[in-house]
């Protein structure tokens, strides 16, 4: 669901145009694409390696695995849920990956074509594993999603542990992070082809299926889903075994980019992904938002994070100022909706 509004006239003079503009943007796409061109002109400004190609790249590269992780997070948002247990299942997912490609190659040195394949597939059984234990607990018990995903969360993170006795896993072949980590393809590394791939599977989902209309219906009403006929059950537990599919596979991506798995490699994305959904335009009530927005959301969150690396801020003031960012957006989407719609 989105604002409709009609488009603000321009006006004649450069001043007054800027502020026509500004204001049709805001209205019809919200503060995010003005937040984007306010920090890249910021950062351009403050140090010239910010707008380099190589430093974009790096850009688009880091932000895979957040639009992955959001993009999955946004779909049970949609239903008017919650996964709290996205980050910890990148840890499990990924620690499960690393030690069966491990395993085959131990007892098959040279097959490390089937060793990748027997690592994704566990890896993303991981996932729906976790998926399906999230769904079962809030679609047929009607246990909240809040604390559904985290126990889940809580429990993840101490199955890995126990899995690797706290160690990091190490010793994964070179050609397997080539083909899923650090390698090129026309241009682009895997995980950017991932995330692409992955942004027109939901795109597709949420804009050209009734399955995917179902999920803002449950979220945006479940009572009148229900008696329209709607499985609302059944949308629960899709919507949570896709997000944790999601995770499983930045679980696999990230075991190919640093060469290891660890039980707590996912932590930091878990609250970055429902900040990505939230400065994008997703309400937290369910039912409202579009995956465009959230890949720009994760896409700013990047950038932010990146170019206050660049300019030197320290890490403590990185989350002070990104916390305020998520509480603007809140506040100028409040805005948008109550004198613009």
């Amino acid at each position: 669901m989105s604002v409709h509004t009609q488009p603000v006239a321009t006006g004649t003079t450069p001043g007054v145009s800027l502020k026509a503009s500004t204001r049709w943007i805001f209205v019809n796409l919200g503060i995010l694409p003005i937040l984007l061109i306010a920090a890249m002109l910021f950062f351009a400004l403050q140090e010239e390696r910010f707008l380099s190609s190589g430093n974009l790249f790096n850009v688009g590269r880091q932000s895979t695995f957040l639009i992955i992780l959001a993009m999955g997070q946004m779909i049970v948002i949609l239903t008017a849920g919650l996964d709290l247990s996205a980050g910890s299942t990148v840890g499990f997912s990924g620690v499960v990956s690393a030690l069966v490609l491990l395993a085959v190659l131990r007892g098959h040195p040279d097959a490390i074509v089937l060793a990748a394949l027997a690592s994704v597939a566990a890896g993303l059984a991981a996932g729906l594993l976790v998926g399906a234990v999230n769904g079962f607990g809030v679609a047929v018990l009607g246990v909240s999603p809040f604390m559904m995903t985290l126990g889940t969360s809580t429990s993840l993170v101490g199955i890995a542990l126990t899995l690797t006795q706290g160690l990091p896993v190490t010793g994964v072949p070179d050609d397997f992070m080539r083909v899923f980590g650090y390698g090129r393809f026309v241009g682009l590394a895997p995980p950017m082809i991932a995330t692409l791939v992955l942004f027109v599977v939901v795109w597709v989902l949420l804009n050209r299926t009734t399955v995917g209309r179902y999920f803002y219906a449950v979220g945006s009403n479940m009572r009148s889903a229900q008696l329209s006929g709607i499985a609302t059950k059944r949308q629960l537990f899709l919507a949570y075994i896709l997000s944790s599919l999601m995770a499983a596979v930045v679980g696999i991506l990230f075991v190919a980019r640093s060469g290891s798995a660890e039980a707590l490699n996912g932590q930091p994305f878990t609250l970055q992904a429902v900040a990505a959904c939230v400065i994008g335009g997703i309400s937290l009530f369910g039912g409202v938002g579009r995956v465009r927005d959230v890949v720009l959301g994760a896409l700013f969150i990047t950038l932010l994070t990146n170019g206050m690396n660049l300019i030197r801020v320290e890490s403590y003031v990185q989350q002070i100022v990104l916390g305020a960012v998520l509480i603007l957006s809140l506040v100028a989407d409040q805005i948008r909706i109550k004198f613009f719609a």
